[in-house]
């Protein structure tokens, strides 16, 4: 009897040291992070969504992922390497649109485990730009592959890429749910209808009480400056613009004597348009070393008349510098394109009209030199036809001869003239003047 009680009480000694370690999913402390993917998909998101979800990863108490979901789309690449970042962590993904889920947050959307939408949100419109057959071809197994594994319905991811896909609706065959000729765009209750979705909430508590996620903590990660900065600076709508003040802050340094309000506008613009690039990963060192070696061989073209190689030189470096940093070549392209209509509007209106403005005057020197005022444009040498003199130097054809005990550079009419030729001048075209060899 005594043997069977020891049993007994061994036995509930040992259930009792089990039993804590099985009673709800998350253990005492469970946090649950909360990580915003908002704004243009870009490089710097992709960084702030790695570093974060890593965080979560590495605090052990840690039961489970929210990505709160608020964008108009953005690159694909980063999109996928995004999706496969959610792919890989072995926590619990739940993705919340808490707004817009287009484009490219599509993708992001449909990788994680489960899909909550906002009411009022909306889902879809993931038409690729440039549309092309290789483009939709690859987005479209991007998207397939991402909601078979996820077991979502890919005809409708797809449909939302493709405006070829028409899916008729299965309840009434006179319908369409999406017609041919169209992008499939969800709300809350189509997405919730089409069992596309799992929840509809916007509120944390519920979210998770649903989902049976048992947690202490709901931890936000928010967005710091430097993600911000970055994501403004290479959006496709900044950009252009930071590269346009920079530029029309060049033109307007070159038309000021001294370094003054355009060269500070010109160098805040590209130290704002390098450093986003920098954060967001797009740059480095030697992106910004060949836009440096753009400007210096600039400045040496400015001090050489005419322009040759190191202009030329100059205006390329200066320009792969620009594309290599920004997200994309066609948005680099883009910008340059737009900065360059933009400089060229700016110049020709200051040009026109900041003369006659007092405030402008200051930038663009409005002093004009006349004959009414006395003054002209060459010394002209008219006396000087007719002339006789001897060739200082060797004429070929360009040189100088002396006349009466003065020098003058001249031209040679035709052949060579060597030098101590008697010479004659023929010629006299403003400042230049013509000689021809006397026999």
């Amino acid at each position: 009897m005594l043997r069977q009680k020891g049993k007994i009480l061994l036995l509930l000694l040992v259930l009792l040291t089990i039993l804590p370690y099985g009673q709800g999913k998350a253990a005492e402390g469970a946090t649950v992070y909360v990580i915003p993917v908002k704004g243009e998909i870009g490089p710097a998101t992709t960084q702030f969504i790695k570093s974060s979800i890593a965080r979560a990863e590495a605090d052990p108490n840690s039961v489970a992922i929210l990505f709160e979901i608020d964008t108009l789309g953005g690159r694909v690449d980063q999109a996928t390497k995004i999706r496969d970042l959610i792919f890989t962590t072995p926590l619990q993904t739940i993705a919340l649109v808490n707004n817009k889920a287009e484009s490219a947050g599509v993708l992001i959307t449909i990788s994680a485990e489960n899909i909550v939408m906002a009411p009022g949100a909306t889902i879809g419109s993931a038409e690729t730009i440039p549309y092309n057959e290789k483009n939709i071809s690859y987005w479209r197994g991007e998207l397939r592959t991402t909601a078979e594994r996820r077991g979502r319905d890919a005809r409708l991811v797809e449909s939302m890429a493709d405006r070829r896909i028409a899916i008729p609706d299965p309840n009434d065959p006179d319908k369409f749910i999406v017609q041919e000729g169209e992008l499939l765009n969800l709300t809350t209750k189509e997405a919730e209808n089409l069992g596309f979705t799992d929840f509809t909430s916007n509120d944390y508590d519920e979210i998770l009480s649903f989902f049976q996620i048992d947690y202490d903590e709901i931890i936000p990660v928010q967005q710091d400056y430097k993600i911000r900065v970055a994501q403004a600076v290479t959006s496709s709508v900044v950009l252009p613009i930071i590269l346009s003040v920079a530029f029309i802050g060049l033109v307007i340094e070159v038309l000021t004597p001294g370094f003054g309000f355009g060269g500070t506008v010109s160098l805040i613009g590209f130290v704002i348009f390098f450093g986003g690039s920098v954060l967001a990963g797009n740059a480095g060192l030697a992106v910004i070393a060949l836009f440096v070696t753009g400007i210096v061989l600039l400045l040496i073209e400015a001090m050489i008349p005419g322009f040759g190689a190191p202009g030329i030189g100059g205006v390329v470096c200066i320009i792969l510098s620009i594309i290599l940093a920004s997200d994309s070549i066609a948005l680099g392209l883009t910008s340059l394109f737009i900065a360059f209509v933009m400089t060229v509007i700016v110049a020709i209106l200051l040009l026109k009209y900041a003369p006659r403005n007092k405030y402008f005057d200051r930038i663009i020197l409005g002093t004009e030199l006349n004959k009414d005022g006395g003054f002209s444009s060459n010394i002209t040498r008219e006396d000087l036809l007719g002339a006789e003199g001897v060739a200082a130097t060797l004429l070929r054809p360009s040189g100088t001869v002396e006349i009466n005990g003065i020098k003058y550079d001249v031209t040679a009419d035709g052949a060579f003239i060597e030098q101590g030729a008697k010479v004659k001048v023929i010629k006299v075209e403003g400042r230049r003047i013509v000689v021809n060899k006397i026999d």
